[in-house]
């Protein structure tokens, strides 16, 4: 298992001892089905496996997985309004009045109580992980709100987990247009072929660049002398790691190379718990390395104890 997005918050490493009560608090807030009358139900699931009694966390080494899910009924606001016409039009043709709207309002509310147990169920899952040594909680996402919305659901079960967004010292996107224009690169950081260029104005040009060369090159740097700034760019960290940082600070297409991967033991896969450790552990060793470099580069701040 290798996350695709990466959101990161930090916290404390002061409070990694309360992280120690995990999988008891998750285990007050698992998920349960979808009731008949209810929109949705979130809630956590075990991580690996599918059983019911399965562990809500997975440990290795300093890192635990956990994984959000969520359960949410497919009613679609057309399917209500289209019955509603239709009841609204048969009271008025056989009682030969309109219908108000208090009405309108109470039989709105009994199509919502009629269709809710028949709706569709969709099913969604957000892995994630705290790094209880550096403080850090990883996201499966690139939703901000999709992010905020998970860790509520942890402070939820915690009672309170102080963690807060990454925040850079200095503007994300004019780091990133310095690369692009010709600046040093932290060491092991190499440009990648897309970018996303805009105009600082309200309502600016966006210019979207992929599978183009970016070192030296005359369309982008025209971009560039007219004023445009670089908010996502994709860039290599020693040929392990691709992804697309953007100026949100949110790491996106998140890709492990060849050169990290080839450190997997190919065995003969027989052990399927040791074949996800492993990769959970190469994964969360490779965040760290580019984290590091990273948060030099862009001056990230520290959570405060």
């Amino acid at each position: 298992m290798f996350f695709r997005n990466l959101t990161l918050f930090r916290f404390s490493p002061a409070i990694a001892n309360d992280l120690s009560r995990l999988d008891e608090a998750l285990a007050e807030h698992r998920l349960r089905p979808c009731g008949p009358l209810e929109m949705f139900t979130k809630g956590f699931v075990p991580p690996v496996g599918r059983g019911e009694n399965e562990p809500l966390t997975h440990a290795v080494k300093q890192c635990t997985l956990l994984t959000v899910g969520g359960e949410d009924k497919l009613l679609p606001a057309a399917v209500i309004n289209d019955e509603l016409h239709r009841k609204v039009q048969k009271i008025a043709e056989e009682e030969g009045r309109k219908v108000g709207g208090r009405e309108r309002k109470r039989i709105k509310e009994d199509l919502l109580t009629e269709l809710l147990p028949r709706a569709f169920v969709r099913n969604s899952r957000m892995s994630a992980y705290v790094d209880k040594k550096h403080g850090w909680l990883v996201l499966d996402t690139s939703s901000r709100k999709s992010a905020e919305n998970a860790l509520t659901q942890i402070r939820e079960a915690l009672g309170s987990f102080p963690a807060l967004p990454l925040n850079a010292e200095v503007a994300p996107r004019s780091v990133l247009t310095g690369w692009v224009a010709g600046e040093p690169l932290p060491d092991g950081l190499t440009l990648g072929d897309e970018c996303e260029l805009r105009d600082p104005v309200d309502q600016g040009a966006v210019v979207k660049c992929q599978r183009m060369e970016l070192v030296d090159n005359a369309e982008i740097a025209k971009h560039l002398e007219t004023g445009k700034q670089v908010t996502r760019l994709a860039l290599n960290l020693d040929d392990h790691v691709q992804f697309v940082l953007g100026e949100d600070l949110v790491i996106r297409k998140f890709k492990l190379l060849d050169g990290a991967v080839d450190q997997l033991d190919s065995g003969d896969g027989g052990d399927m718990l040791a074949e996800l450790d492993a990769r959970f552990a190469l994964m969360s060793a490779e965040v760290k390395r580019l984290f590091v470099v990273l948060e030099r580069a862009l001056k990230l701040s520290r959570a405060e104890a």
